[in-house]
């Protein structure tokens, strides 16, 4: 097998026991890279000179005899929105195309310290918020390496893809209501959305002042990888305090054994929607899964208080920068308002102050109905996307194909606006060759509990990824 086709846990612990070097391992994801992403367009900014200098000084340090960390010589990818100290933070716009990190974002710095090494900047759509698929402004599309006529998601869509044809084993993506998980799922890998708080988090800011209060907490850190043991690598290098971030809280990496087998309540159509008969039947092979493994699992009627949470979380992110609406969107390109302007229309902003507290006050709400749910169920199992893969730029065509999207995406807004963790996880092809996936929602900072049941769907249903992209 090609170096670059192994999992980070097999790469890291090859190169801290001196069986290969991290020099070869980040020779063949460059050559990987050179290989695939011409046809791809994942990797934006390939970060080859220094990827190749950082190799070497943990070659160097093997050498010497000093310790390495548990993600020795892993590369990662790093979506554009997050800053690498010395590169350009574009945003995927050309208006940022000379905005220079000045030092590495919080979540960069914890992957370096593990001993990953960034290999590249990756594809996101532009300002990441010119829709559910990732196209950028100054970028161009990202192509599904299953099938170029479906999208590979986003926002996360160049992580996503670049995991999935093996140009990383492991990438920093960021969630705010699917960003990660959506990617996963259409291309066939695995990603970890985590609590709100449980990371120290980027805060994105292009300006002066900090993000508005959806931008607080409705945004989340997270890695892809091809496996979950990749993840929980990922999860452990990436928890804790720091002081850049105050909103990251000091919670252990692994709560208290829950007695008993563990009780998981499914969900296949959240709200009564409809859902597509290859995501209905992902869901019951990963319940199958679950219950071969010893969980308690149980059909439910429906999550907590969904249409609400819905209209919450579309409203409260378009009130927060409805203001700089104007501006904002002469940066996003031709057409690239399409999908802000739909989301306007089908879930207004609030005009006042008085608009906004409710929707914090429903906010609240939410996050108490799920939190009870959870008390009872410890996980919840349903789908990321009632669908297949779609067509590229559905969400900005027309009203109606922004409408059908996000009603599909409504688990993954749902459980952000509660503030939950929740594991994407692959659970096989459909009938057309395309990935199929889950996603198992946990109570607050039991991001362990999820992994956990993740885990056993993939022993249950192998991985599909690394893959060559067909042409």
């Amino acid at each position: 097998m090609p170096l670059w086709s192994k999992p980070a846990t097999e790469l890291a612990a090859a190169v801290r026991a001196g069986e290969v070097s991290a020099l070869d391992v980040t020779d063949s994801h460059l050559d990987r890279i050179a290989e695939v992403n011409p046809e791809l367009n994942a990797v934006t900014q390939l970060l080859a000179d220094r990827a190749r200098e950082a190799a070497r000084d943990t070659d160097r340090r093997r050498a010497a005899g000093e310790p390495l960390g548990p993600l020795a010589g892993v590369p990662f990818t790093v979506k554009e929105s997050t800053p690498i100290a010395g590169v350009p933070t574009t945003f995927g716009t050309p208006h940022f195309r000379d905005h220079i990190a000045v030092a590495d974002a919080v979540p960069v710095a914890r992957l370096r310290a593990a001993g990953a090494i960034p290999i590249g900047h990756s594809n996101l759509p532009t300002l990441v918020i010119a829709g559910m698929h990732t196209r950028s402004e100054l970028y161009g599309d990202t192509r599904n390496p299953w099938d170029s006529r479906r999208t590979p998601g986003g926002t996360s869509g160049g992580d996503g893809v670049a995991v999935a044809a093996g140009m990383a084993p492991l990438a920093l993506g960021n969630d705010s209501g699917g960003s990660v998980r959506i990617p996963a799922s259409f291309c066939g890998i695995a990603a970890l959305n985590p609590t709100t708080g449980r990371f120290p988090a980027d805060q994105r800011v292009i300006g002066p002042a900090d993000p508005g209060p959806a931008s607080q907490v409705l945004v989340t850190d997270g890695p892809l990888a091809r496996t979950v043991a990749d993840l929980r690598l990922a999860y452990e290098a990436l928890a804790g305090t720091d002081p850049r971030d105050p909103r990251a809280v000091p919670v252990p990496l692994y709560g208290e054994p829950l007695d008993g087998p563990i009780r998981i309540a499914v969900v296949a159509d959240p709200g009564g929607h409809g859902v597509h008969p290859t995501v209905r039947r992902a869901i019951a092979e990963a319940a199958d899964a679950l219950s071969d493994a010893g969980y308690d699992v149980q059909e439910v009627p429906d999550v907590p208080r969904l249409d609400e949470a819905l209209e919450t979380y579309h409203r409260l992110p378009v009130t927060e920068f409805a203001p700089r609406w104007p501006a904002v969107r002469q940066l996003l390109g031709e057409g690239g308002d399409r999908y802000i302007d739909y989301t306007m229309r089908a879930a207004p902003p609030a005009t006042d102050a008085p608009g906004l507290m409710d929707l914090l006050s429903a906010r609240m709400g939410v996050r108490r109905a799920w939190a009870e749910f959870l008390r009872q169920y410890p996980l919840l199992l349903g789908p990321v996307f009632s669908e297949p893969p779609v067509e590229p730029r559905l969400e900005s065509r027309d009203q109606a194909g922004r409408d059908r999207v996000a009603l599909a995406m409504r688990l993954c807004s749902a459980s952000t606006l509660a503030g939950v963790p929740a594991v994407a996880v692959p659970t096989g092809l459909d009938p057309d060759g395309l990935p199929t996936g889950v996603q198992l929602v946990g109570r607050a900072f039991r991001e362990d509990l999820c992994l956990d049941a993740a885990q056993a769907v993939e022993d249950h249903c192998g991985t599909l990824a690394p893959i060559d992209p067909k042409r």
